[in-house]
Parts: structure tokens; sequence; C-alpha cells
């Protein structure tokens, strides 16, 4: 016997019938609710394919990374076994949209959904807890994690949930689903890509460097070439490299590729204002802005908690850092270990949006974040590097605006850390261009331009290129007397810069003549108690001593000191050079042991006043452990060395010249020891102690 339903009618004349309906429909399984999106043209496989073997997991990051293909790859795989019985496909951008997917599903495969759409809602998910059939449920696009707060589907050991996100809140992960970091292609997934789809063309490797390997951003970016038969990949790379906006290289919103929703930039849109809406309101925006015009690869989160950057913004450090973890949260930038990364399409995106009014001054405000985040002293560490990383990208995004009205001292500034990091070559090559830029910017005679050249000069001296660094100073001696007149701090500092130059190329005596005449112009122009008068006397004793002088070189030394701790005091810096060569000059003269006591004195105030890591501190402390080595203590002299050569690595850097020469020191010294030779000093004489310790270039005292 057939069972019906009733259903109370109300008739005409007011009396009720009662209609039998027929009962519903059975479920045909298996059942699939929503449209799944297509697989993209080209698909490439991925690693994140392996999290989702079977197992719940929250697939996040940036908007273009390929999330919701993974998930529709997997879906679709899913789809075609047999053995699920339910794939459910939800876009999933509001609760609304959730619920409703689930009422959808709920009259899809019960009899009874409930009355409305949130019951139906309920019933759905109790029938997924109670199941024994197998299901999916994709939640594609989830905006914020609370739209899903009392509806995720229950953990069940035949079912899988997979949600793509591009939050990665806390909340997101537990043990029963996996958080999975998605990030951008392999380069040989791009290159696989690519060459598929531009069939033909060349410098395909390099496209995909330009485009940060964002999947999203392939994809338009080979449609657009390939829908102009005209457009070759190197001509397409010219027009990114011209800092055009993202709308003028990629398609627009009727020309995209693979059912896209959206191009690149409209694609984080939306993800900037959730960021900007979160607390603090109205942070997260400006403080990208800031971003996207430093390094993509990592800048230190100190740059943005600056003084001037708080000042400015008009807020705290604590609201920086919770701003800045609302732009991770929503996978705009990544924060890891005190640093900030983002992709550089991204970052162009927003540099898009910023005014030309507004890139000068946003750019002299990072310039000065910079400046203020850099150590008061330099090393070949993290922090410096990623700081001359900043601010060549800050330079590269906004120029010419670090030349408004003229040169950023962060100009001069990264390019002196390169050098003081040992990189002399690059440092050359870096004041090369700078010259170029100021030249071109502020005409040849400008100050820029001449400290430019000075630096030249300078970094080809201390990379051992002296008779290069003897010919710049001629022409910029002849130049600034030209400009600035003879008497000029600026004019007098490149003749003595000369002077030393020509003196390491072998020209002792006439370096000694003409320090002699500086020394005279400058008690002229200055006086004798000026540090630059004082730092004239000190070179002119040091090159003497090379010369051979070195009783008359000491006593007048001795001198020099005094006169520094009268006229400058006992901690300037300048006085501590003039203590540190006085004692090098003494060792040199065979008192090592007043000399040990001199340096062991000069390693505790170099560190009181300088820093215990500061690379003249290291240089005295290695000084001192030669010194104690050349008095007949090889044992101390060597755990001394061993102990300094662990900090040169920690603090310069395994490749900084001055790391390379203690090492060579351990080496030498270890075979002393283990052949009993303490007495005999081998090969540890060529490390010598000369007047030019790290530091203690007479040049470097006279820099203007």
């Amino acid at each position: 016997m057939e069972v019906h339903d009733n259903v109370g009618v109300q008739v005409g004349d007011g009396n009720t019938q009662y209609l039998q309906l027929p009962p519903a429909a059975p479920v045909t399984w298996p059942v699939r609710v929503g449209v799944l999106p297509p697989v993209a043209d080209r698909y490439q496989h991925r690693a994140a394919e392996a999290e989702l073997s079977g197992k719940s997991a929250v697939l996040s990051g940036l908007g273009g990374v390929g999330k919701s293909q993974l998930a529709a790859r997997h879906a679709h795989a899913v789809w075609r076994d047999e053995s699920v019985d339910l794939v459910v496909w939800i876009a999933a951008v509001t609760r609304v949209a959730v619920i409703s997917a689930y009422a959808d599903a709920a009259g899809r495969v019960l009899r009874d959904a409930g009355g409305t759409p949130e019951d139906a809602a309920a019933a759905f998910q109790t029938w997924l807890s109670s199941t024994d059939r197998r299901w999916l449920v994709v939640l594609d696009d989830v905006q914020d994690p609370a739209d899903l707060k009392g509806l995720w589907p229950p953990s069940s050991p035949t079912g899988q949930v997979v949600v793509t996100t591009r939050r990665r809140d806390a909340a997101l992960s537990r043990d029963d689903r996996r958080l999975v970091e998605v990030g951008v292609f392999t380069e040989a997934e791009s290159l696989a890509y690519l060459t598929a789809k531009l069939p033909g063309h060349d410098q395909l490797p390099a496209l995909a460097d330009d485009l940060g390997h964002l999947p999203l951003a392939l994809a338009q970016a080979a449609a657009f070439i390939a829908d102009k038969p005209l457009l070759t990949v190197a001509d397409y790379r010219k027009r990114l490299a011209d800092r055009r906006s993202l709308a003028q290289v990629l398609p627009t919103e009727g020309e995209l590729p693979d059912e896209h929703r959206a191009t690149v930039a409209a694609t984080w849109s939306l993800s900037i204002e959730r960021a900007d809406a979160l607390r603090p309101e109205g942070l997260a925006r400006p403080l990208l802005e800031i971003i996207s015009l430093l390094d993509p690869a990592g800048t230190p989160v100190a740059v943005l908690t600056a003084g001037n950057v708080l000042a400015s913004l008009v807020v705290d450090a604590d609201d920086v850092h919770d701003a800045l973890g609302c732009l991770h949260r929503l996978s705009l930038i990544t924060l890891d270990t005190g640093t900030i990364q983002a992709h550089a399409l991204l970052q162009r995106a927003v540099r898009d949006t910023i005014g030309p009014s507004r890139i000068t001054p946003l750019a002299h405000l990072a310039a000065d974040a910079l400046l203020l985040t850099w150590p008061g002293y330099e090393a070949n560490s993290a922090l410096a590097g990623s700081l001359r990383s900043a601010a060549a990208a800050l330079h590269r995004n906004t120029a010419p605006a670090l030349w408004e009205p003229r040169g950023h001292a962060i100009l001069i500034h990264a390019g002196r850390s390169t050098g003081e990091a040992g990189l002399y070559t690059d440092a050359i090559d870096y004041f090369r261009e700078l010259r170029r830029q100021a030249e071109h910017h502020l005409g040849p005679d400008h100050e820029d331009s001449l400290n430019a050249r000075n630096e030249i000069a300078t970094w080809s001296g201390r990379a051992g290129r002296h008779d290069e660094a003897v010919a710049e100073d001629e022409r910029l001696v002849a130049d600034t007397t030209r400009v600035l007149g003879p008497d000029d701090v600026n004019t007098l500092a490149a003749r003595s810069n000369r002077a030393h130059w020509r003196a390491e190329a072998g020209d002792q005596a006439g370096a000694i003549a003409e320090l002699e005449r500086i020394l005279s112009h400058r008690i002229e122009v200055l006086g004798p108690d000026h540090q630059h008068t004082l730092g004239t006397r000190h070179n002119l004793a040091g090159w003497r001593a090379a010369a051979g002088d070195h009783a008359g070189a000491i006593a007048e030394f001795e001198r020099v000191v005094a006169d520094h701790v009268r006229a400058l005091g006992p901690d300037h810096p300048q006085t501590l050079t003039a203590r540190y060569n006085l004692a090098a000059w003494r060792g040199m003269a065979g008192e090592h042991g007043r000399v040990v006591g001199e340096f062991g004195r000069l390693v505790v105030d170099r560190g009181r006043v300088l820093g215990v890591d500061h690379p003249d501190t290291l240089m005295t402390r290695f000084n001192l452990a030669l010194a104690r080595l050349k008095s007949g203590d090889l044992a101390t002299a060597l755990v001394e060395t061993r102990e300094l050569l662990a900090d040169h690595v920690r603090v310069l850097g395994p490749d900084h010249p001055d790391t390379v020469i203690i090492g060579r020191a351990v080496r030498e010294w270890s075979d002393l020891a283990q052949d009993g030779l303490e007495g005999q000093l081998g090969g540890a004489d060529e490390l010598g102690v000369t007047t030019e310790g790290r530091g203690d270039d007479p040049g470097a005292a006279d820099r203007a």
C-alpha cells in the first residue's frame, strides 16, 4: 500500500479538505550541489595537492596563488570517484551564502529539510555527522572566519572539508583540519605553464621572475601577450619595466582568461579594504603604502615602527604591530622573524593607487625611517643587508623622488654600508651610478655629485686600486678648488685623501710633503685644535713612521694623543684612533709588553664608547692578541683570537676581509702551537699591525 502525505487546503465554502500528495522522490546518488569551477587551461600539478589526500584542510594564501584551482582540481577528482556520494561546492563569500547552500544541499539529500534556511542548514550538518556515505564539502573564498561560526562541517571519518581563504587566522587551524599555506609557482611550474601558453616565445624564465611566479598574473600576462600577435615577451617585459600601471599590462575584465573574476589589482582590493577595517581601523592601508615602496623580499619591522613613521601616523608601536598582524592575517604580507615580505606585484598594485603628489613625501618618510633604523656602526649582518636592499628598492620604486630637492642622505649611507660590509667592488659600482644620477638631476658641480666622486675614490683605494683612487682625487681636488674654493673643508679633505692614496701607491715622500702643506693650510684656515687639523697631524705622523722614522713618529703620536684628549675629549672616536695607532707603532718598534697594556685598556674604552661589537673594537682585540703573541704568550693569544673569530663571523660575516684575516691568524697560530714553536712567529708577521686598521684610515678621518 502506498503512503501519501496529507496537506490541508482551504476551499471556497470555508471547509478544509485534505489532499494526499505523493512522497518526495528518493535521493538519486551520487549528488552534486553547486557548480564546480572548470580547471584552468594548462593546469600545473603542485606539491600542495598532496595535503588534500583524504584530509580536511584550509588552503590559505595571497589572492592569485591558485587556492581555488587546487580545490577545484581536487573536487573534480573526487567527483569521478564512484565511492563518493556527495560533493558540495559553495562560494562562501558571506555567511548568508553558506546557509543558503547548506539549505539547498539539505533539500537534495533529506526528505524533510526543515522550515527556515537556518533549520535546513542545521539539519544538513547533522546529516553530515551521522551518515555513512562519503562526502566532500568545499567552502571557497571564505572572507571572514567568523562567517563560519557554527557552520563548519563536522569532523567525520567519511567526510572531508576543504576551505580556501586569504585569511590565516589562528581559528582556522585545528587538530581535525590542517592549515596549508599556498605560495606562488615554483620556477619549474612557471616555466612549464608559460611554455605551454606561449609556445615559440623566448625570455619566459625572465618573464616569470618579473611577475613573481604568481599564477594569476602569469595567466593574465600570457593572455595579454597571446592576444597581440606583434607583441613579444621581450616587448612585454619592457612595458613592465617602464613603470606603467598594472592596468596597462594586463587584460581588461572582458578579456580575462580561464573565467577569472577579476584583474590582478582588483583581486587584492577587497583584502586591503578588509585589513584596513580591522582594529586598529584605518592603519593597515597607510602601512601597506610604505611597505609597497620597500624590498619585497624582506624589510625589517623596525622600519615601520621608526619614530618618524609613528609621528606621521599618530600611532604607537603596538598599533603598528597590530595593523601588520591584520595584513598578515589577510595574506597581504608575511611576517617572519622580524621582517615583512610582500609580493612585488601586490606592491606595484598599491603604488598605482598613490597619487603623484604623495609619492615624494612618502618616499622621504620611508628613507628617514631607514636611516633611523640603521645600526650605529656597520656590519655585514642580516639587518644591514636588508636595510641596503630596502633602500635600493625604495630608490628604484620612487625615482626621482629621492633627488628632490637634492640627494637624500640614504643614498650615500646605503653605498657606504655596502663598502663597510667589505663589498668594495659593489660600492664602487654603486657610487659610479650615483654620480651619474646626481650629475643628471643636479649638475656635475653640485655638492652631491662631488660627494659621490669622493666615495668612488675612497672605495677604490680600500679595494687596493690605489692608482685609480689617486687619479679620481686629482680630478676632484681640481674641481672642488674651482667650485668651492681652496679653503673649503671639502677641498682640503680631497687633498688629504689624495695624499693618503698616493702614499698607499708607493709615493710616501710625496704624500708626506703634501700633508705638511695641508697641515699648514688647515692651521691657517681652521686653527690648531680643529678636528681636521688634529687629524692631519695624526696622518702625517703615521706616514712618517711608515717611511722609517719610528722614533720621531712615536714622539709626535704622543703629542697628538695629548692634544686630542685636550681638544676633543678622551672618548672622541678620533682620540681613540690616535691611541690605537700610537700603540700600534710602539709595537712595531718592539715595545710588546707595553703595547699589551695599552691595547688592553683601549679594548675596554672602545667597547664602552663604540660597543663591544663595533669593528674598531674587534680589530683592537686582534691587535691585543697579536701583541700577546709577540711578547711570547701564544696560548692566550690563540684563545683570544679563536673567540674573536667567532665574533667576527657573527658580526661581520664569514666573507668579510677582516674575518678572513682573523681566520688566517687562527690557522697559522694553531700550527705554531701544535709544532711547539712559540718563539718562532713564522708567517704571523704577515698579518702585521698597520696604522690603517678598520676605521683608522687617515683618509676616513678627513671625509667631510
